[in-house]
C-alpha cells in the first residue's frame, strides 16, 4: 500500500530550455534528506506536456537512478492514447520504477467504460497503477463505480484524488478497498482524517519536511500537529496554485535559488502581480 508524502516533482530547465538533470538530481537528493516517501516524475507538475517523448524516459530513467532506492518513483507515464500510455509505462517498468501513475485520458473524454478498458490495458503490464483522477484538467471524471471495477484488478492499487471533494474519499473507500491519496495539498489533512494514506504534493518541491511531517501526524492520529503544520502553510497551499500548475511553484521555486524560473510553451512566467502576492505569502511563511 502507498502510504506518505509523494512529491510531484517539477522539471528543472536550464536557462536555454533544455532539462537541467543536474538540477533535477540536486532536487532528487533534497527530497530524499527530507525523508519523502517518493517522487513522481514528469506528471503534470512535472510539465509532461512540453516534454519530449524521449525527454519523457530519461526524466524517469534519471529519477530512478538518482532515488537510489531512497524513496519510490511513481513515473507519469498516463496519456490519452492508450498505445502511448502502455509504451510510456513499459519504459518506466523497464527503468525501474515503483508504479506509475495514470491520468485520465484528456480531450477524447471516453465514456466511462473506455476508461475502464484504458486503465486495465496499462495495469494488464503489471507494475502497480495509481490512477488519477483530475477533471478539472481532464475534463473526464473517473466514476465511483469504475474505480470500483478497477480495484479488483490486481495491479490497480490506488487513486491519486484530485477533484476537491472530500466526499469522494469516503464514496470510494465505502464502495470498495483501494488506497486513496490527495491530490491537493489544502485538502491533505480532511481526506486523511477520513481514510486517505497520504498526499501526492505540489508544495513539498519547497517544504518537504513540512509536509512529511504533516502527513506523518495525521496518520498517527495527532490531529493537533498536523493542523499546526496545515494552518501555517495553508495560504501556501492556495497561493502556489494562484496559476496555471506549474507555474507558480516553480517561480516560488526559483525565489528561493532552487531552480531557474524557465518553462516551454505554453506555459510562461507568473506575471507580476501574482508573483508579489506569492513572495509575500512565502516571506510569511519564513521561506523568504
Amino acid at each position: 500500500m502507498l502510504k506518505g508524502t509523494y512529491t510531484a516533482i517539477v522539471t528543472p530547465f536550464t536557462k536555454d530550455g533544455e532539462v537541467d538533470y543536474d538540477k533535477f538530481e540536486n532536487l532528487i537528493n533534497m527530497q530524499a534528506e527530507a525523508g519523502i516517501t517518493g517522487i513522481v516524475p514528469v506528471g503534470t507538475t512535472g510539465e509532461s506536456p512540453s516534454v519530449t517523448y524521449d525527454e519523457h524516459s530519461k526524466i524517469i530513467k534519471t529519477a530512478v537512478e538518482a532515488s537510489s532506492g531512497r524513496m519510490q518513483v511513481i513515473a507519469g507515464t498516463g496519456a490519452n492514447s492508450t498505445s502511448e500510455a502502455l509504451d510510456l509505462t513499459e519504459k518506466a517498468l523497464k527503468a525501474g520504477a515503483d508504479a506509475t501513475l495514470q491520468v485520465t485520458p484528456y480531450y477524447n473524454k471516453p465514456n466511462q467504460e473506455g476508461l475502464y478498458q484504458h486503465f486495465s490495458k496499462v495495469a494488464d503490464l503489471g507494475l502497480p497503477v495509481v490512477l488519477y483522477n483530475v477533471p478539472g484538467r481532464a475534463g473526464r471524471e473517473i466514476g465511483i463505480d469504475t474505480i470500483a471495477r478497477l480495484s479488483e484488478h490486481p495491479h490497480v492499487t490506488a487513486v491519486k484524488e484530485a477533484g476537491g471533494s472530500v466526499d469522494r474519499v469516503s464514496a470510494i473507500l465505502n464502495k470498495c478497498e483501494i488506497t486513496v491519496l490527495s491530490g491537493d495539498d489544502s485538502l491533505t489533512l480532511p481526506m486523511i482524517s477520513v481514510g486517505a494514506t497520504g498526499v501526492i504534493s505540489v508544495a513539498s518541491n519547497m517544504v518537504p519536511k513540512p509536509m512529511v511531517e504533516l502527513t506523518h501526524f495525521a496518520l498517527e492520529g495527532n490531529w493537533d500537529k498536523a493542523l499546526e503544520i496545515h494552518r501555517k502553510y495553508y495560504q501556501l497551499f492556495c497561493d502556489i496554485f494562484i496559476d496555471t500548475n506549474p507555474i507558480p511553484i516553480k517561480a516560488a521555486m526559483a525565489m528561493m535559488g532552487l531552480i531557474e524560473e524557465v518553462y516551454r510553451l505554453p506555459m510562461c512566467k507568473l506575471s507580476d502581480i501574482h508573483k508579489e502576492v506569492l513572495r509575500k505569502t512565502m516571506q510569511a511563511s519564513g521561506l523568504l
